[in-house]
């Protein structure tokens, strides 16, 4: 894979291409940076600039026998580690259970979430991590002899869900890795990675994408109408996977935005026992969905507040949002938007925690009623 097949982030193109010219890589880097920008798209182009047999300016030829088994991501040197479940089959979960899936969602695009990753595994009532046995595949696997006799090449999606016992003993390797290795991890948190982890590689840091760019890869990619790719575009703030996710346009979001609606009003008319009815509707949802509500009500609630000073370069609403925001609001000001905020934030920390889901809705639902009086 060349870096062609990135979208935009031309920086930090050319800044890895100088490393491979100046033969000065790391051998541990992190690609960091908001989702959606290519964080993925450029480790994979790294990795396989890293394993090609006659890298050419900086980059993977793409024609070599190395390259020809990248693009079916099957390189034996290639090693992908990626936060999973743990099956009822197994009780020692690791990446490679779930590889065929990974793989096929490589080929079909570079440009995902960690909702699709989730709906390719079947795990949408579970939370996914790096368990601690992945530390023993990884180990195992850089023990052997390289297959090409160079490079051999770590790729690990979302470090920041390893659990503190992988975390350690993925530490001993990255302190003193096998030689010719190299570690690629692509993070959207990396403050949640251990800290001697992080103080162990160097960050790559990868920004938002540009409308404009955006707007150019869907027309040309997708044959949409430059007048749609603009409105998406700017509604996805800088992602590109965003960008993607609307033109399929699944009902998730449109589910999240009917449940923020509904107990907005609820609060606002103090229906407690139709309140309760709606913590245990989110409840029965899973963990990762309740995550991904969460995130999107504090997203609503900030167009909300940005709404009220008619600035509208400044909103990243739905015609849908924007009308709903008309009347709704005025209840957010500078007097609440930091409290609820912060409820919101308090939320998302108890569900990952695995508190009670009901317990947690309904508390919040609750303390909407004070503050939408504010």
């Amino acid at each position: 894979m060349t870096f062609d097949k990135v979208i935009g982030q031309v920086e930090v193109k050319n800044h890895l291409r100088q490393m491979m010219r100046d033969n000065c890589v790391p051998h541990a880097l992190m690609f960091c940076g908001p989702s959606g920008a290519g964080k993925l798209p450029l480790a994979l182009s790294f990795a396989s600039s890293l394993l090609c047999v006659n890298p050419t300016d900086g980059e993977a030829c793409g024609k070599c026998a190395s390259c020809r088994m990248l693009q079916e991501w099957g390189h034996p040197d290639l090693h992908f580690s990626f936060p999973v479940y743990k099956k009822k089959s197994t009780d020692r979960p690791v990446s490679d259970d779930f590889v065929s899936q990974w793989r096929e969602q490589l080929k079909n695009s570079i440009y995902f979430s960690t909702r699709m990753w989730l709906e390719d595994i079947k795990a949408e009532n579970q939370q996914i991590v790096h368990y601690v046995y992945e530390s023993d595949v990884i180990q195992r696997k850089l023990g052997y002899k390289s297959n090409q006799g160079g490079r051999k090449v770590v790729l690990m999606w979302l470090p920041e869900r390893m659990n503190t016992e992988m975390a350690n003993r993925l530490l001993k390797l990255i302190e003193e890795p096998p030689a010719l290795t190299h570690f690629l991890f692509v993070s959207e948190d990396p403050d949640m990675v251990l800290g001697t982890i992080q103080s162990r590689v160097q960050r790559i840091q990868v920004p938002a994408l540009e409308e404009e760019t955006i707007v150019e890869a869907l027309v040309r990619e997708h044959a949409l109408p430059k007048a749609l790719a603009e409105d998406m575009a700017h509604v996805s703030m800088g992602s590109y996977t965003e960008a993607l996710k609307r033109i399929v346009a699944g009902n998730e979001e449109q589910l999240f935005f009917d449940l923020f609606k509904q107990l907005m009003r609820l609060s606002y008319m103090r229906k407690i026992k139709d309140m309760r009815q709606w913590s245990y509707t989110v409840a029965d949802m899973g963990r990762e969905q309740q995550k991904r509500l969460l995130t999107y009500f504090q997203r609503l609630l900030r167009e909300n507040f940005i709404y009220n000073f008619r600035k509208q370069e400044l909103l990243y609403e739905t015609e849908a949002e924007k009308d709903f925001s008309k009347n709704f609001a005025q209840f957010i000001n500078e007097r609440n938007v930091m409290t609820i905020m912060d409820e919101l934030a308090d939320a998302q920390r108890d569900i990952e925690q695995n508190v009670n889901a009901k317990m947690v809705f309904f508390d919040f639902a609750l303390k909407m009623i004070v503050q939408l009086k504010q």
